[in-house]
C-alpha cells in the first residue's frame, strides 16, 4: 500500500515512537465485522442458527468479527431477510455512545450508508422518530434501501442540506449524531481510493465543512440534548481541534466522558491549538490498538435553552374511503399488526412513525414503512413491508426448504399445493419477502433490483 508522503511525514511526527507500529498496521489486512438487528434477532437465537465462525467485538454489543477469506455474509439469505449488518467493527462504537432509547426524537445528520442510523434505530426499537438524512441522492438512496432491508418503521429518510434542516428543526431533537465527511484516513486499509483523494489541503476543506455541519446540529439540539461527533479520520484539524473550535463558539456546550476500554484511546489535547485539557474526554479508535480501522468520536451536551420548537406533528392524509382496498388486503394478509397514521402520496401508501414530525416541503425518500401501492381496485404490497412484519403477524406464511431461498431470491416462481393469496415468504422463520399463490403456482414479488443475477 503506497501512502502519500505528507500523511507519512505527518504521523511519524504526531505519532514519534508509537509510529511504527500504525505504519505497520498498512501491511495487515482490514478487519471484516457483522451487527446483529436487535429489531429481528437476539444474540441468543442467533448463537443457535449462526451459519459463519464469529469472534465477539469486544467493544460492542451485538457486534462480531467474521472471516473474509471463510464466509460470506453478504451473500446469505440471512443477509437479504436483515438480521444483520455488515459494518466495519470500530464504525460500530459511534452510535453505541449516542445510545437513543425508545420514544425519543434522534437525528442523524450524515447518515449513508446507514450503518450507524440501523444501529440506532435498533436501539429505539421501533418507538420515537429518527430522521436519518443525507445530502446526496444516490447515497440516501443507499441509505433508504439499508433502513428497507432491516424492517426499520420509525424513519424519515431524508435528502436535504444540513442548513435546510437547521430551518425546520430548531431545538427539537433529544439527539443527534454527526458523522462528519471527512478525509477518510481511518479507511485506507478498507478503502484504498481515498489515498488517491488524500492531501493536506482536503484535510482543511473537510475541517471547514464539518464546522459548518456541527453549526447546523446546534441550532436543532434540545436543552439538555447529546450530540456525538465522529469521523473516521487522524488528522487533529478534522477531529481535536473542530471539537475546541466547537466548545469555543458555544460556551453553553459541555465534553462528556467516553469510556475506554478494550485498547479505545483518549483524544489528544496537546493536538489543539490550546492544549484544550478537556479533550481527554473524546476518544480515538487505533488500529494499531485494537483490531478495526481507524475512529475519533466526542460525545458533547447543550444546556442553553433555544427557542421553542414549533414543529407540527403530521396527520393521516387518506380517508377511510381511500384504505378501502389496503384493509381488504390486510384482513386477509396480515394478522395483529395495528396502524395508526397513514400517508399517501401517489397511490404509494405509507405507515407513519408515532410523532412524525411534518415534512411538508422536504425531500423525503422514505416516511415510516412503505406499506405498498393502492391500484385500481386493489392494493399490492411493498417489500418493505414484508421486511417490517414478524412471522406470526402473517397470516399466511411459505416457508423455503433446502435451496429454495436461491430461487426465490433469483425471482423464479414456486411450486406450492394451495391458492391462498398473498403470502409471506420467509427463511427459517424469518420474512424474506411476498408471494402470491394462486393454482399451486407461488408467483415472485422479490424486487427486480435486489434479485441474484446467477
Amino acid at each position: 500500500m503506497q501512502l502519500p508522503s505528507e500523511f507519512i511525514r505527518k504521523f511519524t511526527d504526531l505519532l514519534e515512537e508509537e509510529s511504527k507500529d500504525f505504519f505497520h498496521t498498512y501491511e495487515e489486512s482490514k478487519m471484516s465485522g457483522l451487527r446483529l438487528n436487535p429489531l429481528k434477532i437476539s444474540e441468543e437465537e442467533w448463537a443457535q442458527q449462526s451459519p459463519f465462525t464469529l469472534k465477539k467485538i469486544p467493544f460492542v454489543p451485538n457486534g462480531f468479527y467474521y472471516d473474509s477469506e471463510r464466509d460470506q455474509p453478504g451473500k446469505h439469505p440471512y443477509h437479504a431477510a436483515g438480521l444483520y449488518y455488515i459494518q466495519e467493527p470500530s464504525a460500530m462504537f459511534v452510535a453505541e455512545q449516542l445510545a437513543p432509547t425508545p420514544g425519543e426524537k434522534v437525528l442523524d445528520l450524515c447518515a449513508a450508508p446507514g450503518g450507524k442510523s440501523t444501529q440506532l434505530a435498533g436501539k429505539m426499537a421501533q418507538r420515537g422518530i429518527l430522521v436519518a438524512n443525507e445530502i446526496n441522492s444516490k447515497r440516501a438512496k443507499a441509505l433508504s434501501e439499508n433502513i428497507e432491508r432491516l424492517g426499520i418503521s420509525n424513519v424519515l429518510v431524508t435528502n436535504e442540506t444540513p442548513e435546510r434542516l437547521a430551518e425546520r428543526f430548531q431545538g427539537y431533537f433529544d439527539k443527534i449524531l454527526v458523522d462528519a465527511p471527512c478525509s477518510g484516513e481511518g479507511m485506507f486499509r478498507k478503502d484504498v481510493e481515498a489515498i488517491a483523494f488524500w492531501s493536506e489541503a482536503h484535510v482543511e476543506a473537510c475541517a471547514k465543512q464539518q464546522k459548518n455541519i456541527l453549526d447546523s446540529a446546534y441550532s436543532m439540539l434540545k436543552e439538555g440534548g447529546i450530540l456525538v461527533y465522529s469521523t473516521c479520520t487522524f488528522s487533529p484539524e478534522e477531529n481535536e481541534q473542530t471539537i475546541e473550535y466547537f466548545l469555543k463558539k458555544y460556551p453553553d456546550l459541555q465534553l462528556l466522558p467516553i469510556e475506554k476500554t478494550n485498547g479505545i484511546q483518549t483524544g489528544r489535547p496537546e493536538w489543539s491549538n490550546s492544549n484544550l485539557n478537556e479533550l481527554e474526554k473524546t476518544a480515538r479508535l487505533w488500529p494499531h490498538h485494537l483490531r478495526g480501522e481507524g475512529h475519533f468520536v466526542a460525545k458533547i451536551r447543550k444546556t442553553a435553552v433555544p427557542a421553542p420548537s414549533r414543529i407540527k406533528e403530521m396527520t393521516s392524509n387518506a380517508s377511510r374511503t381511500q384504505l378501502k382496498d389496503f384493509y381488504e388486503f390486510s384482513n386477509q394478509t396480515i394478522d395483529g399488526k395495528t396502524i395508526d397514521h397513514f400517508y399517501l402520496f401517489n397511490q404509494q401508501l405509507y405507515a407513519l412513525p408515532d410523532q412524525c414530525p411534518s415534512f411538508q416541503g422536504l425531500k423525503i425518500l422514505r416516511a415510516g414503512l412503505h406499506l405498498g401501492e393502492l391500484k385500481k381496485n386493489r392494493f399490492e404490497p411493498n417489500h418493505a413491508l414484508a421486511l417490517g412484519l414478524k412471522t406470526n403477524e402473517a397470516k399466511h406464511c411459505y416457508t423455503l426448504k433446502d435451496d429454495e431461498w436461491f430461487h426465490y431470491l433469483k425471482g423464479e416462481t414456486l411450486t406450492t399445493e394451495n391458492d391462498r393469496g398473498w403470502m409471506l415468504v420467509t427463511i427459517d422463520g424469518y420474512p424474506l419477502g411476498w408471494g402470491k399463490e394462486a393454482k399451486g403456482i407461488l408467483k415472485n414479488f422479490y424486487p427486480k433490483g435486489l434479485r441474484i443475477q446467477a
